[in-house]
């Protein structure tokens, strides 16, 4: 297992091309694994990363080891990375490209249409995009139309940004909409409840946030809250799980003065987030712009967890309101905390069947096969359709 060098040219070559390793191994090792079982050799472009450790021990695969600065805008720096796909391509001539997140999409599916290769592209979400001012919209829209003309399917997370896509004139071929990166709903399995009281006295209620620490992932909602329900309700803890991106580091210093007062536990970036859902009555995602399908959510769900998110695109879908969830809007800090309260004041045997409850909904909508059975099928259309 691990990486190797050379291409084997009895099988057909598949490129995953991505900006983080959590979006290959979180989101995308059911796919990979299912490509391998079907006979084809695996190529991977993706900053190097923590999480490198746990593919090496399962996959064998192609390595490409790309700077993509993800959040940056200097036209050098990305006609660099398109530079560097468009080697990339001529130097192993994968069959099929799979592009993920902004910057692959665009770049990759650029290069790949020089180099005349089939690719997949993978919209995760739209919604940053949707609220950019006019012209960085219109200008960032405009890569996406360039990059989308040639794709072989777009593949589209949520129906919100599906139609906003065809709206725009982005999409003008073979497209799809699937259920997110969907979930292994048996890596996430249904964990045992755990116990809990009413915030006040007696036994410990835990909430959770898991993700970037994003002004637009909605930390600062998450904080204020965190500092309301903690005052009022002493027996609550609220966790934070994620890595602070380079261009927000002022939350160092923010989490260290919270934690030092009590109101949070900021456990940064991890492996494997279960044992925090585990401990956790409830996750919550206050997302200010959405997410394609909030892969945080369909895990806690999985996991028989209650979510607390907004009533965005790919974060209002994964919940049944006031059944398997609660549904606040954007922002809504003052509607959170008035839902928390009441959360807080219903039984434990009342928390522990909404979250079987959105446990069936995972396993019925949103299994992780339904999205490896869509690629699986697409690339074998794409080679049949080349011959």
């Amino acid at each position: 297992m691990g990486r190797t060098t050379k291409r084997d040219e009895s099988k057909k070559l598949i490129a995953l091309l991505t900006n983080h390793c959590d979006d290959v191994y979180c989101f995308r090792r059911e796919l990979l694994q299912g490509l391998k079982e079907n006979g084809y050799q695996l190529l991977i472009s993706c900053p190097d990363g923590d999480k490198f450790s746990l593919i090496d021990a399962e996959l064998d695969y192609l390595y490409d080891n790309p700077i993509i600065d993800r959040r940056g805008t200097s036209i050098i720096s990305d006609f660099k990375l398109m530079l560097h796909y468009y080697r990339l391509i001529k130097r192993y001539k994968p069959d099929v490209l799979l592009c993920y997140t902004i910057k692959p999409n665009v770049y990759a599916s650029m290069a790949a249409t020089i180099a005349r290769v089939p690719y997949i592209n993978n919209v995760t979400g739209l919604g940053s995009v949707i609220n950019k001012g006019k012209i960085m919209q219109k200008f960032i829209l405009t890569l996406f139309k360039i990059a989308f003309r040639h794709s072989d399917c777009i593949m589209f997370q949520n129906e919100e940004n599906k139609k906003f896509a065809i709206e725009k004139g982005l999409v003008v071929g073979n497209h799809r909409r699937i259920p997110g990166s969907g979930v292994n709903t048996q890596h996430f399995s249904l964990q045992a409840y755990p116990s809990g009281g009413n915030g006040k006295v007696g036994e410990n209620v835990v909430f959770c946030y898991i993700g970037r620490i994003l002004k637009e992932k909605g930390i600062d909602d998450y904080l204020e809250v965190a500092n309301y329900i903690k005052e009022k309700y002493p027996c609550t803890t609220f966790n934070i799980i994620g890595f602070i991106e380079p261009t927000e580091k002022e939350y160092y210093e923010r989490f260290d003065a919270l934690q030092k007062n009590g109101i949070i536990n900021y456990h940064g970036n991890q492996k494997d987030v279960r044992p925090f859902i585990t401990q956790s009555h409830a996750i919550i995602q206050p997302s200010v712009y959405g997410e394609g399908i909030s892969n945080v959510l369909l895990e806690a769900a999985s996991s028989g967890r209650v979510l607390f998110t907004t009533d965005n695109p790919g974060c209002r879908d994964t919940v049944e309101d006031k059944v398997t969830g609660f549904i606040f809007p954007k922002h809504g800090v003052d509607s959170l905390c008035a839902q928390i309260e009441q959360f807080l004041g219903v039984p434990n045997e009342k928390r522990m069947e909404m979250g079987k409850l959105g446990r069936e909904k995972m396993v019925k909508e949103f299994s992780r096969k339904y999205v490896v059975d869509a690629y699986l099928t697409e690339i074998e259309n794409i080679l049949k359709s080349k011959g």
